[in-house]
């Protein structure tokens, strides 16, 4: 599945800088992915989002795009 969302030219939601468009990626265990992304040195935003539609945590790639991680939630909340 590829979903297209549009923000407003003068989002923040991006980070900081010229960056106008973010990654991102649908994951089964977002606790797992961030212990790789940590152990492989990455810089990760230490802030989470939790929402009804899942889990959320961002890192920065290496020419420092923000990358954003979702976890859908594998139920839907009761």
């Amino acid at each position: 599945m590829t979903i297209l969302s549009f923000f407003p030219l003068d989002t923040e939601y991006f980070g900081p800088g010229e960056q106008r468009a973010m990654l991102n990626l649908r994951v089964d265990d977002l606790d797992a992915v961030l212990d790789k992304l940590r152990a492989g040195g990455a810089d990760i935003d230490p802030r989470r989002e939790d929402h009804d539609y899942g889990r959320f945590a961002w890192f920065h790639d290496l020419e420092g795009n923000r990358v954003e991680l979702w976890e859908p939630h594998k139920t839907p909340p009761a």
